[in-house]
Order: C-alpha cells, then structure tokens, then sequence
C-alpha cells in the first residue's frame, strides 16, 4: 500500500482557478470496505465567483449549500439524473465557488474501479467526471465532507511533479463557455474531452 499525506488546508490556494490549476498532479483516496481505491489528478475545471456556469451563481440552496463551505470540502452533486460529480470547495466559507475533479489516472485499487465502472479498459475507469464518480463510488452521502482529512475521500500529495500543465475552455457548458478554466496534464491518456481540445 503506497502512503499519502493529506493535502492540508493551508496549502489550498484562495483563488479558484489557482486552486484548479494547484489540484493537478495531487491524488483522489477512496477508502472502501475492499480496500483503498485512488488516482491522480490529471484534469479539473474552475467554478469561479460572478461565473454563470456556477452551481454558486444564484446563490446558497439546500442543493449546493456544501459549495459554500470553506475551501477544501467536497461537493457532490447528481449531474442530469445520471451521473454524480465531485467538486472542492474552493474559496472561504459563504463564497460559493468550486473545482470541479474531471479526470484520474488510476494508481490502487483498479481492480476495485474495475468492478465498480463494470469495464476493464484502465484509460476508460476515471476519464470524465461521471467515470471518476463510478469508479470510486462517490456518491451525495460524501457531500459536505471535509477532504483535507482523511476518511472516506480525501486528497492527498506525494512527491510527484505534475509535469507540462495545459488550460483551455470547460467542457459541456453553454454559460460563460469562453472561459479557460480547465486544466490539465499535456499528453496524458487518461484527460476527458476530445483531443482538439488537449493540445
């Protein structure tokens, strides 16, 4: 079993696009009945504040109230009644601004992500924000959850070096669509999206 640290709160920058851009290279830890399943963080999109794409935008609901809590809890929301999506907080408590983790590369427990995604393709078990969710078995009873501790899900740092850094637009939004917000690692198998968009 590899040994992580948590990614404390003091090293989570206060800006959300820093911080969506800081998360790249950092890991995903599931900690499950089997064991532990994790991954690295290969993409992320930043929610930021006045952002029409938001889930914050209008404002606190009993829906997205985990959003606005200070940085570094999570965030999980149920995407078109199909898919659940994990997100960061990102800013101080009461701001409404989020990161929302689009892709991993899987490092433990793939046989775990394996069972869970019902596929065997390594590249396919967290590509896309849904997968991600499916393939660590993230759901709304995480939301709210503190993730600069560990637990059921948290992040954690090594001592790894994210490598050549990419930004461009977000995917699959129509509001504030313009915005380069995403981030995410040059090269690597394991980013969402087409690749037109990943140069």
């Amino acid at each position: 079993m590899v040994i992580y640290r948590p990614l404390t709160r003091s090293e989570l920058p206060d800006d959300t696009a820093a911080l969506a851009r800081t998360l790249i290279g950092k890991l995903v830890v599931r900690e499950l009945p089997e064991g532990i399943a994790s991954g690295r963080i290969v993409e992320t999109e930043a929610y930021v504040t006045g952002d029409a794409a938001g889930h914050g935008y209008r404002g606190m609901t009993p829906r997205n109230r985990s959003l606005f809590l200070d940085a570094g809890h999570a965030y999980v929301y149920l995407a078109y009644g199909i898919s659940y999506m994990l997100n960061v907080s990102s800013e101080m408590a009461g701001v409404g601004t989020g990161v929302l983790i689009r892709a991993l590369e899987p490092l433990e427990g793939i046989a775990i992500m394996r069972l869970n995604r019902g596929i065997e393709r390594l590249r396919d078990l967290a590509r896309g924000p849904g997968r991600l969710a499916q393939a660590l078995r993230i759901d709304r009873s995480l939301d709210g959850l503190d993730l600069c501790r560990k637990g059921p899900l948290w992040l954690a740092v090594d001592d790894h070096q994210a490598g050549d850094v990419g930004q461009g637009i977000r995917i699959g939004i129509t509001k504030d669509a313009d915005r380069t917000l995403r981030f995410y690692v040059k090269g690597s198998a394991f980013v969402s999206g087409p690749k037109s968009l990943n140069g």
